[in-house]
């Protein structure tokens, strides 16, 4: 009897690995602790300024007459940090990574060394595409719109210091990947990266990976904010990101978030009860103690920067806010629209439409082709003031 109940326990503490076992064919892209002892036929590569290729044993070769960072190198010469970064000239682009095969990208990490994060923008392109799947801020994209270090701790976006950019979106390709930097700031801007990706057989149903990103300082009175539109295709949405810049007094996250999809029209299918109930907080994101704003970070959503007045310059509250839908993506089959409402509280306690200053970058998985994305700003327009 004993023995019979030991075995049982056993069972039932292997069961999940077992199961998993049976799931055939096993996907090379799909990594978690579940699967981590598992062989893969995957091979594993990176990109940097020191590897700008991303070629096996390629790495480290850069000479101390076209290194970066000559200067600090010159006594070690060669395979001693000769070419840590590259320098974009203002107004000027620069291929960061261009992948020839089928993969996927796993991580990409990011810092600079002064500039504006908002005037750098990165682009994506998939498989030879026109239209980047990528088009954002720098900033905006690692969920630092407002220009200012905040920490950040999630599944899919870290901020570290001392603004240490991190991605962890997969983001899968058939043919050819291609990650490019513009730089719009009026001097030279010195950009470290790293991005480490998979070459290994992508599934048929991968969809292709795309963020993209949106401003409208001020927004017009009783119009709701289009955190997304004209999306043609399938797929699922995972993901929200906000800058939002508060012009009026007393609270002014009441507004609803509406994801319409499929052929919704005038009503959603999806509709949210509140701003700070979507970044999935509660009650203005007060804190019952201090009575104050509460930042906070976690894998799935955050309010992770309140930026105060300073009672002189810095005039206006801004927020932080991210949202990611990882464990309960938002599927669509043919299109997706989604919009928030601006609304605060007048001081007879009634709603009040809100005029704010907001930004957004909305990530999303879909098949291709995508429909061209609105054109990016110009940079008057992108900045932050």
């Amino acid at each position: 009897m004993r023995f019979s109940c030991f075995i049982a326990s056993i069972i039932v503490l292997l069961s999940p690995f077992l199961l998993y076992a049976q799931v055939q064919p096993f996907d090379p892209l799909e990594v978690s602790l579940n699967n981590l002892y598992r062989t893969s036929p995957a091979k594993t590569r990176s990109i940097s300024p020191e590897n700008p290729t991303g070629e096996k044993g390629k790495g480290s070769l850069a000479t101390l007459e076209n290194g970066t960072a000559a200067g600090p190198a010159h006594d070690l010469g060669t395979g001693w940090k000769v070419n840590p970064f590259v320098v974009i000239q203002p107004g000027s682009s620069t291929v960061l990574a261009e992948i020839d095969g089928q993969g996927a990208i796993q991580h990409m990490w990011m810092a600079t060394i002064g500039g504006v994060w908002r005037y750098m923008i990165l682009k994506i392109y998939w498989d030879g595409e026109k239209e980047p799947s990528v088009l954002s801020p720098m900033g905006d994209f690692f969920c630092s719109g407002w220009g200012k270090y905040s920490q950040i701790s999630s599944l899919a976006v870290c901020v570290n210091p001392g603004s240490g950019f991190n991605s962890y979106w997969i983001m899968p390709f058939r043919k050819k990947a291609k990650i490019v930097m513009e730089n719009l700031n009026n001097k030279p801007l010195n950009l470290y990266y790293q991005m480490n990706y998979t070459l290994t057989r992508v599934p048929d149903d991968a969809a292709y990976f795309h963020a993209q990103f949106r401003r409208v300082n001020p927004l017009p009175y009783k119009q709701p904010y289009t955190i997304l539109d004209g999306v043609k295709g399938k797929g699922q949405y995972v993901g929200t990101y906000m800058a939002w810049g508060v012009n009026s007094n007393r609270w002014w996250g009441e507004g609803e978030i509406k994801f319409y999809m499929d052929g919704d029209k005038e009503t959603p299918t999806i509709n949210g009860t509140g701003t700070e109930d979507y970044f999935c907080g509660s009650h203005n994101f007060e804190n019952p103690n201090t009575k104050q704003y509460q930042e906070f970070t976690t894998p799935y959503s955050g309010l992770h920067q309140v930026i105060r007045p300073d009672g002189l310059y810095e005039s206006q509250q801004r927020f932080g806010m991210y949202r990611w839908h990882l464990t309960d993506p938002i599927r669509f089959e043919s299109d997706m629209r989604i919009t928030i409402q601006a609304l605060g509280w007048r001081a007879e306690g009634k709603y009040l439409p809100l005029q704010d200053d907001i930004s957004s970058v909305a990530f999303w998985y879909q098949t291709e082709p995508h429909t061209p994305f609105p054109k990016l700003l110009s940079k008057e327009e992108l900045e932050v003031n």
